[in-house]
């Protein structure tokens, strides 16, 4: 399949203006069926099933199709934001796909992803405030490329990262307790030590993610950032954020015992996942900005039987716990 940015010319209605030909007229695809636009958003997913995080292939069978539809509205709202390079096109872009979501929920739908997103929002009850709030972090990542305070940046995550654990949440949700609180802290802790893992990449493309309040605490300058040597006052810094991260995941993963048991699994895989870079970090002595933490396909795997485990071991056990209490 094309990547998402070479896929827009023949969606985008004329009045966004793509292309700089005026006289050529806008002639969109005509609507899909569901079943087009199911093997359209299935399609998608698998050829770029790496790149999204949350939902490894223990999800039952059942859900692939709705998890295929949401994943689908992500990568192409990612897309939009983050392959044009043109601030002013990406934001044009994604007003567009802004509108698309609005007339979804109205009933009206033309592009595959969103005929085949409306079946997943109608069957599992998705409001649409957090396909919303996604857009409007890749809105801002089109003029935003820093951060002032700690509290500015989990607002960025609020909407970034936040969005897609409790989409896919409704998935599998019954309103209990663990499946309300764990997809904010986890999706948070996530993107945390995901920017912790890139400082280095990100800093060469513009972006700094550690927030000015917290340099300025620790003695870092932009100075030393564009030296790209860990100083000892980056370490420190280094050691705070990770450790700030750690705690968003490790309170996220504590609360998910009541979910079924192979999401269960997903779910401490997730967690330990963004765990494993955070380790990784701590075992470099922080040093991001020489070298960047890797996680390898051997410590998924290694990751994969420590979830299951903990997992079942856990669903042993709460027979016990009950009959303590």
């Amino acid at each position: 399949m094309k990547p998402v940015c070479e896929q827009v010319e023949a969606w985008v209605p004329a009045r966004v203006e793509l292309t700089h030909d005026s006289a050529a007229p806008h002639r969109p695809p005509p609507v899909p069926s569901l079943e087009e636009a199911l093997a359209y958003c299935r399609e998608l997913a698998t050829s770029h099933y790496e790149n999204f995080p949350l939902v490894s292939w223990l999800l039952p069978k059942r859900l692939h199709a709705h998890f295929y539809s949401i994943y689908s509205f992500c990568r192409w709202a990612d897309d939009l934001g983050d392959e044009i390079d043109d601030p002013q096109r990406s934001l044009e872009l994604l007003a567009w796909w802004r509108a698309e979501l609005a007339d979804c929920y109205e009933g009206e739908c033309r592009h595959p992803v969103f005929v085949a997103l409306r079946a997943t929002i109608d069957q599992k009850n998705i409001p649409q405030k957090p396909f919303a709030d996604l857009i409007s972090a890749f809105e801002q990542d089109q003029a935003v490329l820093e951060y002032d305070t700690y509290e500015q940046l989990l607002d960025y995550c609020s909407r970034s990262a936040n969005p897609v654990g409790r989409l896919l949440n409704h998935l599998w949700s019954k309103s209990s307790k663990a499946s309300l609180e764990w997809p904010d802290s986890i999706c948070t802790g996530l993107q945390l030590a995901n920017f912790w893992q890139d400082v280095e990449r990100d800093w060469k493309i513009g972006r700094i993610y550690l927030p000015r309040e917290d340099c300025e605490r620790f003695g870092v300058t932009r100075e030393m950032l564009e030296a790209g040597e860990s100083t000892p006052e980056f370490i420190e810094l280094m050691r705070f954020e990770v450790d700030r991260a750690r705690q968003f995941l490790i309170s996220g993963a504590s609360v998910i015992n009541q979910l079924p048991l192979l999401i269960q699994i997903d779910i401490e895989l997730f967690a330990a996942g963004g765990l494993c870079i955070l380790d990784r970090i701590q075992k470099i002595g922080y040093r991001v900005l020489e070298q960047r933490p890797v996680v390898t396909k051997w410590d998924g795997m290694r990751l994969l039987a420590s979830a299951t485990l903990r997992v079942f071991v856990r669903t042993l056990l709460r027979p016990f716990g009950r009959t303590r209490s």
